[in-house]
């Protein structure tokens, strides 16, 4: 029976990735941050096989301890501050977190765990290539693209990505970042512009509300369910060797696309009448086309998503409109 220790436990990855390790036998710890967290009971009732740990990315000596109590044979670091348009209100504190974050849970790693037992994983993302027109690939961002983040989020997380590459190199750790494109589903938070729509236009069929205000609408992202991205972060830490893998569905959806199915799986052809676009929701600088090419996940790990698109909006539409049904009086 092997042990894991998840960072961002209270997230959407960490829910789907704790419900996978459980179903393989693991004990599972997970880090969360302070002692009145407001999501601790919903992780208590959803996960009471997580055995809770009080830890914070951005206090060393609080992860060194987390190490010495969990004991782990892997760590998966999901924590982060990972909403892309909150990353441009507070820079600084996404940079503590997201960035240098990784740094501290890789050093306590490397204190506690001085045979090199422990495998590391790193949530790296899509957001780091930038979509900028000069390095996009015909067939997607794959493994050895050009970065060229376009967010503090971005940026942060490809610091967290190079020094996870950097510890793997310098002190042989295994240590591997996963590089996943946008991965939603039930569980995601309702900050998010896919959970929005789902909840918005559930509640719109409920009558609970008359319209949803969104941002740009153009930019297409490679969709896929989380539910499916979680089982490849594990394979990565099951090979011989440590490497990097692009986790992607090889095919890209504009939001307009997502509103279009979302709106169809209630009843309704035109969802234009019930969207408002609000500058506020706009980013000073936006990625417009995200497509990743999961060739070498596909070929060394084994992998492939299930979930198709239309699946993806159709299970979040399922859920959000059973979820929003209890408010109807």
């Amino acid at each position: 029976m092997k042990t894991a220790l998840i960072t961002g436990i209270t997230g959407q990855d960490g829910g789907h990735l704790a419900q996978l390790l459980n179903e393989k036998g693991y004990t599972i710890y997970g880090i969360i941050r302070g002692q009145n967290n407001p999501r601790r009971k919903e992780v208590e009732a959803e996960f009471p096989y997580v055995k809770l740990i009080e830890a914070d990315l951005t206090d060393q000596s609080s992860l060194v301890r987390a190490m010495m109590e969990a004991k782990p044979d892997e760590v998966y670091n999901l924590g982060a501050i990972s909403h892309v348009g909150y990353s441009f209100k507070d820079p600084m504190v996404t940079m503590d977190i997201t960035g240098k974050g990784v740094l501290n849970m890789l050093e306590a790693i490397r204190l506690t765990d001085p045979e090199n037992k422990v495998r590391f994983y790193q949530a790296s993302t899509s957001e780091m290539y930038g979509g900028t027109d000069y390095n996009r690939p015909e067939k997607g961002y794959n493994e050895s693209s050009l970065f060229h983040p376009r967010s503090p989020y971005g940026v942060a997380k490809l610091y967290g990505h190079w020094i996870t590459k950097n510890y793997r190199e310098s002190y042989n750790m295994y240590a591997v970042s996963g590089i996943l494109f946008n991965h939603e589903g039930e569980r995601r938070g309702l900050e998010f512009v896919t959970r929005k729509i789902t909840n918005a236009v559930a509640r719109i069929k409920l009558g609970l509300q008359d319209h949803i205000e969104l941002g740009d609408l153009w930019p297409k992202r490679d969709w896929g369910y989380a539910g499916d991205y979680v089982q490849g972060m594990w394979l990565m830490l099951q090979q011989d060797t440590p490497d990097d893998y692009v986790l992607a569905t090889g095919e890209t959806h504009s939001i307009e696309e997502f509103l279009d199915i979302a709106f169809n799986e209630v009843g309704i052809s035109d969802w234009r009448p019930y969207v408002k676009q609000n500058p506020a929701f706009m980013r000073p600088a936006e990625v417009d086309l995200l497509l990743g090419d999961p060739t070498k996940a596909e070929t060394q790990l084994g992998w492939k998503r299930e979930v198709d698109f239309p699946g993806l909006v159709k299970l979040m539409m399922e859920h959000d409109l059973e979820l929003e049904a209890k408010n109807v009086k």
